[in-house]
């Protein structure tokens, strides 16, 4: 018993997802995941706007070995606040396995800061998404920015794409590679081609440090998954859009489950088929090793090359 009452409407990730298909390539990372307490063991912070279920380290683990993959990047949950314990839990638990991004305030002691380094933490996420976090002073991220520029991290951002516009100098003006979450969340009932998309990859292309993940179909996709499992193009609307990404920005992209899917109240994933959708989006071996094993581990495990 945590104590922690679960968001109602909220749905809980699958315990028994399917295994896949498509054959990750060796040492695979995925690059975006989270953990969610135990809440008895690392409490959700008293600021969240929305309470989860608990999903543990351990969970995380046995997806990854049942997904064939090698790696994770555990990314800090808004959950948990700039509590990081759970993450660094995480990481020093995962044999040198995972990395981790985190939330932290520009008053961070500097002994935390760098036992967040030697855990294995190389980045912070600045998250824009209104529902979810209250705006932080810019001036404050600002200054997070300085605190961290030192260890070599980098600036994970969230963000919808009708903020991007706004956001745009600001993030430009970060020194420090930037990381996209989840496509800067396009709507993609419109147009691969169209003004709004094209907007988001001049974005892309207006420094080579900037990085974005493909992930988080589910969350994106205005059709769903496909009714039985096998059918082709699962999130199938989502596919060009990802693509376009994955072919004109190959050696700056990644890939990750989001595993265990937050906020979602309409369906929850098959881990399983977010795997088998890689080939939809990488369509050839080459991209596929690049976006899930050569450009994560590059930037989360550059010592290993």
């Amino acid at each position: 018993m945590t104590g922690f009452e679960k968001t109602p409407g909220w749905l809980d990730w699958q315990a028994d997802p399917g295994h896949p298909r498509f054959r990750v390539p060796e040492g695979a990372v995925d690059a975006h995941c989270h953990v969610f307490g135990p809440g008895a063991e690392f409490p959700f912070a008293p600021e969240r706007k929305y309470t989860p279920c608990d999903a543990s380290k351990d969970d995380l683990f046995r997806l990854r070995d049942h997904l064939g993959l090698a790696r994770n990047v555990v990314v800090q949950a808004t959950c948990h606040g700039a509590d990081n314990s759970a993450v660094v839990d995480a990481l020093r638990a995962s044999g040198g396995l995972a990395r981790g991004v985190a939330t932290v305030r520009p008053d961070i002691p500097d002994a935390e800061l760098r036992e967040l380094h030697e855990a294995g933490v190389r980045g912070v996420r600045f998250n824009f998404v209104k529902r979810l976090v209250d705006a932080a002073p810019r001036q404050d991220l600002w200054d997070v920015v300085e605190r961290i520029a030192p260890y070599g991290w980098h600036v994970v951002v969230y963000f919808e794409a009708a903020d991007l516009a706004d956001l745009r100098d600001f993030l430009l003006s970060i020194p420090v590679p930037l990381v996209v979450d989840h496509m800067g969340r396009p709507d993609v009932t419109k147009d691969p081609d169209g003004p709004e998309f094209e907007a988001f990859l001049d974005f892309l292309r207006a420094r080579p440090d900037i990085w974005c993940k493909v992930s988080c179909p589910e969350r994106l996709s205005a059709v769903g998954p496909p009714a039985l499992r096998g059918e082709p193009a699962p999130y199938r609307d989502v596919v060009p859009f990802a693509r376009r990404v994955v072919e004109e920005f190959s050696d700056r992209v990644l890939w990750g489950t989001d595993w265990p899917h937050p906020n979602l109240t309409h369906h929850m994933p098959d881990d399983g088929l977010l795997v088998d959708m890689v080939p939809d989006i990488a369509p050839t071996p080459e991209l596929r090793r690049r976006l899930l094993v050569d450009n994560p581990m590059r930037l989360y495990w550059p010592e290993a090359d």
